[in-house]
């Protein structure tokens, strides 16, 4: 889960903005959860296309 869409309970703002200590807390907390967490979601799917290309292609120099 990303958290750029989520909303602090104590401040009304946007959670990965940080603006309040408990938006603060709860950054870091869902960043040290997950290695991936602050990549946004395109990078992700370019990594994963970039993976797939390699993995093809390593298919197709072996065969």
């Amino acid at each position: 889960m990303t958290y750029d869409r989520l909303v602090c309970a104590n401040c009304a703002a946007p959670v990965n903005e940080g603006r309040c200590p408990v938006c603060r807390a709860n950054r870091e907390r869902l960043q040290q959860g997950n290695p991936f967490a602050g990549l946004n979601p395109m990078t992700l799917i370019a990594l994963l296309a970039v993976l797939i290309a390699a993995v093809a292609l390593l298919a197709h120099q072996t065969a």
